[in-house]
């Protein structure tokens, strides 16, 4: 590209670059649709154990010294754990790694035709429970802190609520929700009155994840054409194209929803808010957040607009911790826990509330 020289009349400048910029939006754009997406999810790691829809993944250390206590991050069962991963340098993975945490992952397969009657029981009592002894027996410490991110922000919640006499060291989440009738969006989309949950569910088992793609769309109708309108605006810069394709790889691998957990979701989490109003009910048992004692953090998103700050901040004033946090930072879902701000903002203020926590 040619660079304009200071010498050159302020709008003569403007439109070479605008030319130059052009040429390379069309050059890249061809580039663009004949070229593979990026590799993600490329930090080294072993898998530790795989049943099923989960898979447990142990992260290779990159730092001499590491912190006594092992982190366990937890994913939506929507998704793959990439977004914890994108590429080097924009991996928070491996910014824990460099840091010095021992990291383990909980990462999901889509659920199997058998694996449709799978709920919320099986999810905290079960595999979550399943990976904490794993990890203790892999990491030889017995105290474990829990990391999780949306829904899987939920399933580490609720674990921590009915296991209050551990082994948990610590419990951080990111914009998780908690009062339901919060995420109005949602709520109109699965509208008691209009959407035919169970017959869904019994049709088709799980759900798909074109359903699921479908309903995020939905609640910012607008936002992917002006992502696309965004992305050939940027055609010409490298780093913004490569960003936003390994974003898009992500969104397209959406998984599937065993349909038993989907419809449990709906019914006890949206229709009636049982988490927030204490009377959800887990293997018999109530899920009370007061049970929750260790320290636990939460980071939310002041632009998330699938889980907006008022449906994620009665998780700190519930907990029964005395020693617990909420920062609220800048960004969206997606953008507080991946990508430049991401890197800037969050991950520092975790790291910060982490070594403190972890020895």
């Amino acid at each position: 590209m040619n660079t304009p020289t200071a010498a050159e009349p302020t709008m003569a400048r403007r439109l070479r670059l605008e030319v130059d910029r052009m040429i390379q939006r069309s050059l890249k754009g061809l580039e663009y649709l004949g070229s593979p997406a990026p590799a993600i999810g490329t930090t080294p790691r072993t898998l530790l154990h795989r049943r099923g829809t989960l898979s447990l993944y142990h992260y290779h250390a990159t730092s001499a010294e590491v912190y006594r206590v092992p982190l366990l991050l937890v994913m939506a069962t929507t998704n793959k754990c990439d977004i914890f991963d994108l590429a080097p340098g924009q991996s928070l993975i491996g910014f824990l790694l460099g840091r010095g945490y021992d990291v383990y992952v909980m990462d999901w397969n889509p659920p199997s035709r058998e694996e449709s009657g799978l709920t919320i029981e099986n999810y905290t009592l079960d595999f979550i429970p399943d990976s904490i002894r794993r990890v203790q027996q892999d990491s030889g410490v017995e105290e474990v802190t829990l990391v999780g991110y949306c829904m899987g922000g939920v399933l580490a919640t609720i674990y921590a609520a009915l296991n209050a006499g551990g082994p948990l060291k610590n419990l951080a989440c990111f914009t998780t929700p908690i009062d339901w009738k919060q995420m109005t969006l949602f709520q109109a989309l699965v509208d008691q009155r209009h959407f035919e949950l169970d017959r869904m569910v019994d049709a088709l088992g799980n759900v798909p994840s074109d359903f699921i793609i479908s309903a995020f769309a939905a609640q910012r109708p607008v936002s992917n054409l002006a992502a696309q309108l965004r992305l050939w605006d940027n055609m010409w810069n490298d780093q913004y194209v490569q960003g936003y394709r390994m974003m898009d790889r992500f969104a397209a691998e959406t998984l599937p929803l065993a349909g038993a957990y989907f419809r449990q979701t709906i019914k006890q989490l949206v229709w009636k808010n049982a988490l927030h109003e204490g009377t959800l009910r887990i293997g018999g048992r109530r899920v009370d957040l007061k049970n929750i004692t260790v320290p636990l953090l939460h980071v939310t998103a002041q632009h998330d607009h699938l889980v907006p700050p008022d449906c994620a901040r009665p998780l700190v004033a519930l907990a029964g911790s005395l020693d617990k946090q909420e920062i609220v930072l800048p960004g969206g879902h997606v953008s507080l826990v991946a990508g430049p701000n991401a890197v800037k903002r969050m991950w520092p203020a975790l790291d910060q509330w982490l070594e403190k926590r972890s020895t």
